[in-house]
């Protein structure tokens, strides 16, 4: 089973080329987001221990979220891999999803980082406020601090998984298909 990473930041288009990549490849997408809000939904032990610490305004510690990963990970070991959108945020939660993954014979192998010019970002965030009515992309000023909180939390990771040979820079420029094929070529080399 392969372990892909996706990020890039706000606006890069992750989140659509995940979905689109995940089923191409059948692999499974696990938007930490997404699977939080299914626990809390779906009235687990889990969802109602996350539910409890959420509603007190406080962080999803980090062992809770590997955990959820890991239960997704023991449920779909027919797949042919996974793909990590959004997660992990901190060199922190990189290092305890290694360990999660070796302990299953596992490893990430490739972090793909979309990347995209500053002012095509800003656009891409202000078009989607006016198609989505999404609130957090419609402040200037949030779209700046959302841009600059995602390089100085990556940039670390990045580093990290340069390091370790798997960082893997792709050009986030262009249509959804043209970006769709760049990451399709890397992946396919890993499948």
């Amino acid at each position: 089973m392969v372990n892909f990473l996706i990020f890039g930041p706000p606006g890069s288009g992750k989140g659509t080329q995940s979905v689109r990549l995940a089923g191409k490849f059948n692999l499974v997408h696990l938007s930490t987001g997404d699977m939080l809000r299914a626990e809390i939904a779906a009235g687990t032990d889990l969802g109602k221990r996350m539910s409890s610490i959420m509603s007190k305004g406080e962080l999803v510690p980090d062992e809770v979220v590997i955990e959820m990963i890991a239960d997704r990970i023991d449920k779909n070991k027919g797949s042919a891999g996974f793909l990590y959108d959004g997660f992990p945020r901190t060199v922190a939660q990189t290092v305890s999803l290694e360990k999660m993954l070796n302990e299953r014979k596992m490893k990430i192998d490739s972090m793909l980082v979309l990347e995209v010019d500053h002012d095509e970002l800003v656009k891409r965030l202000t078009l989607r406020a006016e198609q989505s009515g999404r609130a957090d992309d419609k402040d200037p000023e949030v779209i700046e601090n959302r841009i600059n909180v995602y390089k100085s939390k990556t940039e670390p990771i990045i580093n990290y998984c340069r390091e370790r040979g798997i960082y893997q820079p792709v050009n986030g420029m262009g249509s959804i298909d043209e970006i769709f094929n760049r990451l399709s070529r890397f992946m396919k080399k890993l499948m």
